[in-house]
């Protein structure tokens, strides 16, 4: 017998809200329109380490933007419908439009260092964190 569980309209809006809460080290933000890919982000002392899954995208169809402390990732997936005359879709699961992820990070990268791999579906930014400002400190006169 199947177990029968309550519906809570609260419970995916609580989820979101605390999701990531206590360990929080980058935020992320995206319009609820794009599609999200899964991401996996690492720090070191010098830089960040973006690993991105994006299967089945052209490199060509990838665009990366690196605006201070915020990096944007967004990807077109294009799908080839060839259904021949006389055939009928029974199931069609592969997701094909527009992907979109957004993450602001701790400290501003240096975008003139960052780097971008891209194999088997996953793509790899390396972004070089930027050397702190010192303070300067002036004479009143």
């Amino acid at each position: 017998m199947a177990n029968i569980t309550r519906f809570s309209p609260f419970d995916d809006t609580l989820d979101d809200l605390f999701r990531g809460f206590f360990v929080r080290p980058v935020s992320y933000e995206g319009p609820s329109g794009a599609a999200q890919f899964r991401v996996d982000v690492s720090e070191s002392d010098s830089a960040y380490t973006l690993r991105a899954d994006v299967p089945g995208v052209k490199k060509e169809d990838i665009n990366v933007t690196i605006d201070g402390d915020t990096v944007a990732i967004s990807a077109e997936v294009k799908s080839e419908k060839d259904v021949k005359d006389g055939e009928r879709v029974l199931r069609s699961e592969r997701y094909y439009g527009k992907l979109y992820r957004a993450f602001t990070l701790g400290q501003a990268v240096d975008e003139a260092g960052a780097g971008a791999k891209y194999a088997s579906g996953v793509l790899e930014l390396t972004l070089p964190k930027k050397a702190a400002v010192q303070a300067k400190r002036i004479a009143i006169q």
